[in-house]
């Protein structure tokens, strides 16, 4: 719960610059000077890309949160095992054992989005976000699929 609160400060802080940005943006274009006009136009176009990542990472949080609700109802998320540090981080050996086995698992069932969402967990708590998050784009795309 905290980090949805934390989440949603973020993104409204986020929409107040985008909104700021684009009204700047109004104000140059407005202007009797192509240098302002192409700011204007830069700052548009900054904006759009923003608002794109921004939509991007709240679709990709909630289609994981909607997978993980599904699991849980199927009594199918992985259990945490892996000791932690004071600080958090994960156990390394113990953090591979459990890669290992999730990977095991996704190998040989390559269609089950399951497996491949546990292996995402698995990726996350062995500390390799980029795979972890491509991992779970791909057990997005497979549960859409089954659909």
């Amino acid at each position: 719960m905290k980090a949805k609160f934390w989440t949603g400060v973020m993104i409204a802080l986020l929409s107040i610059f985008l909104v700021g940005a684009v009204v700047s943006a109004f104000r140059f274009l407005r202007v009797d000077d192509l240098l302002a006009r192409g700011i204007g136009v830069g700052v548009l176009l900054l904006v759009a890309i923003g608002a794109w990542v921004l939509w991007r990472e709240i679709s990709f949080g909630w289609r994981t949160e909607r997978l993980g609700r599904i699991l849980d109802a199927e009594d199918g998320l992985p259990e945490d095992t892996v000791e932690r540090s004071p600080g958090g981080r994960a156990d390394k050996t113990q953090a591979d054992e459990q890669f290992q086995r999730y990977a095991a698992e996704a190998e040989s069932n390559p269609e089950d989005w399951r497996s491949w969402f546990r292996l995402s967990i698995a990726y996350d708590v062995a500390s390799d976000r980029a795979r972890a998050r491509k991992t779970m784009r791909r057990a997005i795309a497979m549960e859409k699929q089954t659909r």
